[in-house]
C-alpha cells in the first residue's frame, strides 16, 4: 500500500505547475484537467487507506461497553403483596395461611372485620414483587416490576396488584407498586387433560411502581473515580488507561488491578465529571481475553475463544457399540398333531460396531481455532465425544487454554 501511495504522489508531483497572473487569473489551459486528476488521486488514496485499515480497528469496543463506572448502578427492591381479581385461580386459603392472614389484615385496615369468618375465596394470591431502582432516578418517576406467586395459585391472569411497598437492603421504602398484572403464559385444564404454556404464575407490570425516595450520590463532585471491568483482564485494563491518558494528554488513569482502572479527574474537568465520562466512554480499544474453553456437560455445548491453540498432538476416536435385539418367534404344531403345543422360540441378534474406518489424525502445533474445529469435525466427532477429547488434550498438556466446566 505504501508503494502505491508513493507512485500516486509522484504522479501528482509530475503534473505541470500552476502559474498565476498578477491579477490572480489562471493562465494555464490544462489546469482544470490537473485539478480533476489531483482530486481523483486524493479519493484513490483515501480508498486505499480504508481498505487496508487493520481489522482490529473494526472489532474494537467502546469503553462504555467494557466497564461500569463507580456509583452508576441499580439497586434491587423487593416487597410482599396481594393480587386480587383472579378467576378462581388464586391461592387455597386452607393451604396458604399467609395469604389468609394478609387478606384479613388488609380488610381490617379498610374497616372490614373478618376474624370470625371462614374465608373460602380463591380469587386472591400472595406474591413477591421485585424490581431494580434505576440509577439517579428522581422522585415521582416510574419503574417496571415483576410479580411472582409464592402460594399454590394456578395463574395470575387478569389479576391486579394492590399497593405494595418495595424495600431495599437498608429496610427503607423506595417505591410503591400497584396495577394490573400482564403474564405471557396461560393454563387451561379439564377433567382429563391440562395444557400449560409459559409460566402463568409470573407476571410483569410496566411502569408499575412509583419511586418515592431518591438515592443521593454526588457524582459530579468526585475527584477520583473507579472503572470496574466487566471481564477482568490485565491487558484490557492497561489499554483502557492508555486510551484515557492519550485522550486527556495527562496521566489521569492508572490500572490498579485486572478489574479496576482508577481515574483522577484532570484539573480542567473539575466539576465537569459528566462531560469527561461522556467523552471517555466513546473511546474504542481492542479488549484482550484469556484463551478459554467453556463446556456444559448437561447440554453438550462447547464454546472456545479465538486464542485457543494446541501443540502437535495425535487424536484417534472410536466407539465400540454392541447391539442386542430380541425377535422371538412363535412355533405352532401341525394341524392334526395330538401332542403338539404352541411355544415361543427365542431369537437373538447381536451386532458389534468398532468404527474401524476412523483413523489416527495428527493436529499440527499452533493451529487456529478454525483449524481445530475443522479437524475434529473431519473425524466425525460429535459434541459429547469432543468434550472428552478436549479434556484429554488438556491432560496431555497440548491444549494452551483453560477449560471451564459449567
Amino acid at each position: 500500500m505504501i508503494s502505491a501511495i508513493r507512485q500516486l504522489n509522484n504522479l501528482v508531483s509530475n503534473q505541470p505547475k500552476q502559474r498565476f497572473h498578477k491579477s490572480g487569473a489562471l493562465i494555464k489551459k490544462g489546469l482544470i484537467k490537473t485539478g480533476i486528476r489531483q482530486t481523483f488521486v486524493s479519493v484513490l488514496i483515501a480508498s486505499l487507506l480504508i481498505t487496508q485499515w487493520p481489522t482490529t480497528a473494526m472489532s474494537a469496543s467502546r469503553i462504555k461497553d467494557l466497564v461500569d463506572f463507580e456509583g452508576i448502578r441499580e439497586n434491587q427492591l423487593v416487597g410482599y403483596g396481594l393480587v386480587v381479581g383472579l378467576n378462581g385461580t388464586g391461592d387455597s386459603l386452607n393451604n396458604s395461611p399467609f395469604t389468609k392472614q394478609s387478606l384479613q389484615a388488609l380488610l381490617e385496615r379498610l374497616g372490614v372485620n373478618t376474624r370470625e369468618t371462614n374465608l373460602r375465596t380463591a380469587n386472591v394470591a400472595a406474591v413477591m414483587v421485585t424490581g431494580n431502582l434505576p440509577p439517579f432516578s428522581t422522585q415521582g418517576t416510574r419503574m417496571d416490576i415483576t410479580v411472582s406467586a409464592i402460594g399454590d395459585a394456578k395463574s395470575l391472569q387478569g389479576g391486579t396488584l394492590l399497593v405494595t411497598p418495595l424495600l431495599a437492603a437498608d429496610g427503607n421504602t423506595y417505591a410503591v407498586g400497584q396495577g394490573p398484572v400482564a403474564i405471557s403464559g396461560f393454563k387451561a385444564e379439564g377433567e382429563g387433560a391440562t395444557i400449560t404454556r409459559g409460566v402463568p404464575t409470573v407476571g410483569r407490570i410496566a411502569n408499575g411502581a412509583i419511586i418515592e425516595r431518591e438515592v443521593k450520590y454526588a457524582l459530579k463532585d468526585r475527584e477520583t473515580l473507579r472503572l470496574a471491568l466487566r471481564n477482568p483482564d490485565l491487558t484490557t485494563a492497561k489499554r483502557i488507561a492508555a486510551a484515557i491518558n492519550a485522550y486527556t494528554s495527562e496521566k489521569a488513569a492508572k490500572a490498579i488491578d485486572p478489574a479496576t482502572v482508577r481515574l483522577d479527574v484532570p484539573y480542567s474537568y473539575r466539576g465537569q465529571l459528566i462531560s469527561l465520562l461522556t467523552d471517555i466512554e466513546q473511546l474504542r480499544i481492542e479488549p484482550d481475553q484469556q484463551a478459554k474453553v467453556i463446556i456444559d456437560e448437561d447440554t453438550g455445548i462447547i464454546v472456545m475463544g479465538r486464542d485457543v491453540k494446541i501443540s502437535t498432538v495425535a487424536i484417534a476416536q472410536g466407539n465400540l457399540t454392541v447391539t442386542i435385539a430380541e425377535t422371538p418367534v412363535v412355533s405352532q404344531p401341525n394341524e392334526f398333531s395330538e401332542n403338539g403345543q404352541t411355544v415361543v422360540v427365542p431369537r437373538t441378534q447381536v451386532g458389534v460396531t468398532d468404527d474401524k474406518e476412523k483413523k489416527l489424525a495428527i493436529v499440527s502445533a499452533g493451529v487456529t481455532l478454525r483449524d481445530l474445529v475443522d479437524g475434529l469435525n473431519a473425524l466425525g466427532i460429535g459434541p459429547r465425544d469432543m468434550i472428552s477429547i478436549l479434556q484429554a488434550i488438556k491432560s496431555a498438556g497440548a491444549l494452551q487454554a483453560e477449560i471451564e466446566v459449567m
